[in-house]
């Protein structure tokens, strides 16, 4: 039985293979010749459309053109090497190719707005207009290129033209905003204002309840000195829709300019209250009520808003943004700053209020350790930014992370490339400070050097230069040079006059020394350990030990204090 089946299967596919034999036999030359040119021509248009696709234009247009050798008068393959033309951005080269597929297949709409695109390239955008008006005119199938052909008449300067399609598009696809803004932009050209409002009506009732729509016509209206029509608009749309916020604050700036200040701030009020209305929009117009005069009648309205914003936008940077522009405009830094924080807190990607928090915060009793958090969200907000890196390094430097200061300040100067000199100044300041802190000696004066080249009076440098070289008694009178230099021109500053103090201390002069760390501590209300340290050291050197000793226990409590000083007071002498 099985092999019957086989038998049977087996002669009928001999006899179709007969049969398929017999037909290719009765073929014509021509015939063979003209199947051998399709196939060939399928297989090189396969190709070039792969090539295409994989964004390889010249290798599309070989094959596509050895298609072409093989089926000169198939339509694809001219349309396809418009298409290659087209994206080398070759148009006049696509044209006669694009016109040839529509020659040869009128029908197909692909071809015909190849052409219309290529006449766009070409900057001849009424020909283009030509071709769409055609496709449009021709059933509901191409309704859809009303609106670009619209645009061309529109940007032609053809109104009438593109009024008529507009006409069409709208009878096709009803009331429609892209439709009625098109055609309020032709009537407001052809100073035909009523129309224009007419179109805006329109919408309106065709989508009621749409703020936008209502806001658009009183812009028109407004626009064209009918702010009376304009309110009278809001007015009645309130009336039917009265939780729109959008109207209430557009109400509010109508009446306001009228002088109508009670029933302005009542709308002003209501849209504030509304957790619908945009944060962005209330803390624009909180901020434009900043810029007024200052009056008490200000202030009660600001603190109304202020109270009602964050009761019912308190997730919105903007807000605390606006509220601390206000703390900073009345002078209260502190709270100012404390608002940004928490504009920061929801928005980080502020550089302004970044900086304002970083720079706010600096001064005397700083936080560093807070500081670092927004220096740190800084460099991870705006990598590329260098005075974050520098404010980073600089923080880091304070908090002897010495380290990681080094790497932000390099990175700093990096980004800098020079453009800010002072930048470069005070990074170099703190690389010398920093570096000095990982015992790198040569690299710390270095960089000091590089800071006193940019500015010679640097009070912080020439300080911490001459201390540095104090301690390593090294160009003594160098370090003595800088110091008075410094106390000169601030002469009650305790820890300027202190370095002065232990420069002349490791020169020999003790009693130039006492002087100065006498003022020192003169100056400063809670003295130092090291100044403390410092000056026991002095009157032991000049025989004055059970002072000596007696300064030497106050500093003793100090986290200042040098790892020496309790054998100082041990021994009852001095140890270097």
């Amino acid at each position: 039985m099985i092999l019957r089946r086989f038998l049977y299967v087996f002669l009928s596919l001999s006899l179709l293979l007969t049969g398929h034999v017999e037909a290719q036999k009765k073929l014509s030359k021509k015939e063979r010749k003209a199947q051998k040119n399709e196939s060939l021509a399928s297989r090189y248009f396969i190709e070039g459309t792969k090539h295409m696709n994989l964004g390889d234009l010249e290798k599309s247009f070989f094959y596509f053109q050895k298609s072409l050798e093989f089926q000169p008068e198939e339509a694809a393959i001219h349309y396809k090497i418009a298409e290659v033309f087209t994206k080398a951005n070759q148009a006049d080269k696509a044209l006669p190719f694009a016109e040839k597929a529509v020659e040869l297949d009128p029908e197909n709409k692909y071809f015909s707005l190849m052409i219309a695109e290529i006449y766009s390239n070409l900057n001849q955008p009424l020909k283009a207009a030509e071709i769409l008006d055609r496709l449009t005119a021709d059933g509901e199938s191409n309704q859809q290129y009303n609106l670009d052909l619209a645009s061309i008449y529109l940007n032609a300067g053809e109104f009438d033209k593109a009024l008529v399609v507009l006409d069409r598009a709208e009878e096709y696809y009803g009331v429609m905003e892209p439709i009625t803004v098109q055609k309020q932009r032709i009537y407001l050209r052809k100073n035909q204002l009523d129309s224009a409002i007419a179109e805006g009506e329109n919408l309106i009732e065709a989508r009621p309840g749409n703020p936008s729509f209502v806001l658009s016509l009183v812009e028109i209206l407004y626009n064209n000195n009918r702010a009376d029509d304009a309110l009278n608009l809001i007015q009645g749309e309130i009336e039917k829709y009265p939780n729109q916020p959008e109207l209430q604050m557009a109400a509010h700036s109508l009446l306001k300019e009228k002088g109508a200040i009670s029933e302005s701030n009542a709308f002003l009020f209501s849209a504030f209250k509304n957790t619908e209305l945009d944060p962005e929009v209330k803390a624009r117009a909180f901020e434009g009520i900043l810029t007024e005069i200052k009056t008490p009648e200000r202030e009660l309205i600001l603190d109304s808003l202020a109270k009602y914003m964050v009761d019912f936008s308190s997730e919105s940077a903007t807000i605390y943004q606006a509220l601390g522009k206000r703390a900073e405009m009345n002078g209260n830094q502190q709270k100012s700053i404390t608002l940004y924080k928490q504009s920061l807190a929801i928005q980080p990607k502020n550089r302004e209020i970044l900086e304002k928090v970083i720079l706010g915060s600096f001064g005397e009793n700083a936080d560093f350790e807070e500081v670092e958090r927004f220096t740190v969200m800084g460099v991870d907000e705006f990598p590329e930014n260098q005075e974050f890196w520098f404010y980073d390094g600089v923080v880091k430097s304070a908090r002897q992370k010495d380290s990681l200061a080094v790497l932000s300040l390099k990175r700093a100067l990096e980004l800098n490339d020079g453009q800010n000199p002072q930048l470069d100044q005070v990074a170099f300041g703190s690389l010398g400070s920093s570096f000095y802190n990982l015992n790198e000696k040569d690299s710390a004066f270095f960089y000091f050097e590089k800071a006193l080249k940019l500015n010679p009076n640097d009070e912080q440098v020439l300080n911490n230069y001459a201390y540095f070289l104090s301690l390593e008694k090294k160009d003594l009178e160098k370090a003595k040079s800088m110091s008075e230099k410094v106390v000169k021109r601030f002469p009650n500053n305790g820890t300027f006059l202190d370095t002065h103090a232990w420069v002349l201390f490791q020169m020999g002069d003790y009693e130039g020394a006492k002087k100065y760390m006498n003022l020192a501590i003169e100056n400063e209300s809670e003295p130092s350990g090291v100044m403390l340290e410092h000056y026991g050291d002095i009157l032991y050197h000049l025989g004055q030990k059970s002072e000596a000793i007696s300064f030497w226990k106050k500093a003793a409590d100090s986290p200042e204090a040098s790892e020496k000083l309790p054998m100082k007071i041990k021994d009852g002498k001095y140890h270097e």
